[in-house]
């Protein structure tokens, strides 16, 4: 023992290369302030740096660093002792300095023990902790939590709405620390081990001149003498004209076709511009169009360097207890990038998330112009939680939220009581005018048909689409066309990996374009935004906010005879419907029988909302928002319980690595190189992953059918199918259900 406490250890013994506590508190107390700063909240972040390792005063702590496998608990210190020392009102700002203190390696504690959760709660850990830091240490320890006060109170609004704000600032603080804290041991291993630390991107506001330029030019190269072309011109040139409006929320209501993603896009620019925000989030509801929005983006750009991020496929396996050079080598996003490119799920699961690798963004989503692209696609048993987010972070963290869409749902509070104050908001214009002006294809009931009928009708149309509600029922069509020897079959499922499944879809757009066969079945993956033009199309039933998407993947350019361009709906009698679909289905039944055209705005906005006022709040996700509670005796936040609850989908889905292409296979390799970061590598390999349940890519994993790369350096972050396996089909994706250790019982399709 040296008598100085150390943080990370270094190389040599005599410790002259090892990160002393002082030094990585200090500059985590700095790192996280500045992070901070950008939120409002630069006092709390910099008080939680500084105190967030405290523990590492415990004498014992020194034998984890010498390599000796004992457990030490050096999380909880500081928060007690802030907990301790907080007077009056500063026992608010303790709680929330003290919730992500005690979750910076763990994640965010709930307030209390509940029913599965009774170690993940800061009542208890804080009770049980025995202290073993020198009492000098800890009487030395000045803590002045004023100005945590001042910046907290600063983030309420009066009423019902301020313990789910305090609930945000509290994330917001979190995620200035864990940023903080994995960028200065990043950095101090990077030193030691003589390599860069992961990369820092360039910030917008420097580069939207150029980036503005770019974007004009691209508009410019654009035929105008079409009709539809000459349209989303008059569309984008009233949406830019509005970007000078106050930042806020806004709507976007634009039918497919349109012009709605590169119109956002401008407005975005144009609004940064004005306004000053930070960032420009594009979040769209599926992988699928994931990889078709960020190469547009990635070409359009292209002169300005590498500004985009495309993230979607999370390879960020924390876990309790990673330290030093394991916590710098995990592979976690931290969304500085000028422009992010990702899906729904990450977006609003990480700002609803506990775990620090989600967290580390938050910070980073403040000051951002956020699109949400086809935001009707919104889960609604999420909704509301949803919808509370939104209208914090435009209301304390200066995001512009562009709620964008062809089929706006009823997210006004004039039609939900829980909803968002839109009113003026809309930036298109006339869009009730707009979807006539823009209307290309109609709607057809047509009742039951069976497989063999739907083939029978695919037959008879060389080129044509059919969308159903599950993935087994979508693979036994492709096989039966396939089987019927029907030309030019195509299965497109989110089991094929991003590449692959951007390689058929520029497959199906020749096949299209050239007038080849192109028999397309798929699930809704290609309803939301997939820039698709089919003659004809086939829809199962479903919500009408779905039949309008595919209805826009039918005569999408409008070259065709409006009388010839049909989405025929049916109901297939084989196939199951899910629980969760069928009151969608009754209220688009419901609403058919009141209106005869179903495309029109009106007939939308009362499905819509006969869906909402059906579901009630506590249906759409309510009692998540009112589970946060702030009274006179302190606050209960139950951060993990509610990250457990917000998934926006049922099960939990972790990546599999597929190496099929000689790319891939290069990265794979990376993996065993000491000085190639992670997140690089993660980045590198989203585009050939596969999200599958977890207890699924266990089965596989101890069956020999994938496993964990380089684990000594990475962990189990990285996960690979094995070369040669059979489970994944080129037609079909990866299909883990077919290895012959999995009975039918455990089938999840």
């Amino acid at each position: 023992m040296t008598g100085r406490a150390f943080a990370h250890s270094g190389n040599l013994p005599d410790r002259s290369d090892w990160q002393t506590l002082e030094e990585h508190l200090l500059a985590t107390a700095d790192l996280a302030a500045a992070r901070g700063a950008l939120v409002g909240l630069e006092a709390t972040a910099r008080i939680a740096g500084a105190w967030h390792d405290f523990g590492k005063h415990d004498p014992a702590f020194d034998r984890v660093l010498r390599g000796e496998n004992v457990r030490v608990d050096h999380s909880t210190a500081g928060a007690k002792l802030l907990l301790d020392r907080a007077k009056g009102a500063e026992k608010v700002a303790a709680e929330l300095l003290a919730y992500g203190i005690l979750g910076h390696h763990a994640g965010l504690p709930d307030a209390r023990p509940s029913e599965g959760n009774l170690e993940g709660n800061m009542q208890r850990r804080i009770e049980r902790f025995l202290d073993p830091i020198d009492p000098t240490i800890t009487a030395a320890a000045v803590v002045d939590l004023a100005p945590a006060v001042s910046e907290i109170i600063a983030r309420l609004r009066p009423g019902a709405a301020a313990p789910f704000d305090l609930s945000v600032a509290g994330r917001m603080a979190f995620s200035c620390l864990v940023d903080a804290d994995f960028r200065d041991t990043e950095a101090f291993y990077a030193r030691l081990e003589g390599r860069e630390a992961d990369r820092d991107w360039p910030a917008l506001p420097a580069l939207l001149p150029g980036l503005r330029a770019a974007f004009d030019a691209h508009m410019a190269g654009f035929p105008a003498k079409t009709a539809l072309n000459l349209l989303r011109a008059e569309v984008l040139a009233h949406i830019r004209a509005r970007a000078a409006l106050p930042p806020g929320l806004f709507t976007l209501t634009v039918p497919t076709g349109g012009g709605k993603t590169l119109a956002s896009l401008g407005f975005a620019l144009d609004h940064a511009a004005r306004h000053g925000h930070r960032r420009i989030i594009h979040a769209i509801p599926y992988t699928s169009i994931i990889d078709q929005t960020a190469a547009i983006f990635k070409d359009l750009f292209r002169g300005a360097g590498d500004v985009v991020l495309e993230h979607h496929s999370a390879i960020d396996a924390d876990k309790p207890g990673q330290e030093g050079r394991d916590k710098a080598r995990l592979a976690m996003e931290d969304w500085a990038a000028p422009i992010v490119v990702t899906t729904n799920v990450q977006l609003f699961e990480s700002l609803f998330a506990a775990r620090p690798s989600r967290c580390r963004k938050l910070h980073n989503i403040a000051g951002s112009v956020i699109v949400l692209d086809e935001a009707q696609c919104l889960p609604r048993p999420l909704l509301l939680p949803a919808l509370r987010m939104i209208d914090t972070l435009a209301a304390h963290y200066g995001c512009s939220i562009l709620l964008c869409t062809a089929t706006q749902p009823a997210f006004d509070s004039r039609q939900l009581k829980q909803g968002l104050a839109l009113a003026g908001r809309e930036l298109a214009p006339a869009p009730e005018a707009l979807a006539g002006r823009l209307r290309r294809a109609r709607v057809v009931p047509a009742g039951e048909m069976e497989d063999a009928v739907l083939i029978e009708a695919l037959r008879d149309a060389p080129q044509g689409m059919v969308i159903v509600n599950s993935r087994r029922h979508a693979l036994e069509l492709f096989e039966a066309a396939r089987g019927e020897g029907l030309e030019g079959a195509v299965h497109l499922t989110t089991r094929q990996y991003p590449a692959h499944r951007r390689r058929i879809i520029a497959d199906i757009r020749e096949r299209l374009k050239s007038g080849a066969p192109c028999r397309l079945i798929a699930t809704s993956l290609i309803e939301a935004g997939v820039d698709l033009d089919f003659p004809k199309g086939w829809r199962a039933e479903a919500g009408l906010d779905s039949i309008v998407q595919a209805a826009g993947r039918v005569n999408r350019e409008g070259r065709r005879p409006l009388e010839d361009s049909t989405l025929t709906v049916f109901s297939a009698p084989g196939s199951p419907v899910p629980a969760t679909m069928k009151p969608l289905i009754a209220a688009m039944r419901s609403t058919a029988a009141r209106h005869e055209d179903l495309l029109a705005p009106a007939a939308i906005r009362d499905w819509f909302e006969q869906v909402y006022w059906t579901a009630g709040p506590e249906r759409m996700g309510q009692p998540m928002v009112d589970a946060f509670v702030f009274a006179r005796s302190g606050t209960d936040f139950p951060y993990r319980s509610t990250a457990e609850a917000f998934r926006m989908i049922d099960s939990k889905m972790v990546p599999v690595i597929v190496a099929a292409e000689d790319a891939a296979r290069a990265v794979v390799r990376q993996l065993g190189v000491p000085d190639v970061p992670s997140g690089s590598i993660a980045r590198a390999l989203q585009s050939c992953t596969v999200q599958i349940p977890d207890r699924m890519r266990a089965l596989l994993v101890s069956n020999g059918h994938a496993d964990f790369h380089a684990p000594q350096l990475r962990g189990d972050q990285f996960c690979v199918l094995a070369d040669g396996s059979s489970l994944y089909r080129e037609a079909s994706g990866l299909w883990w259900e077919a290895a012959d250790y999995l009975d039918e019982n455990q089938l999840q399709i």
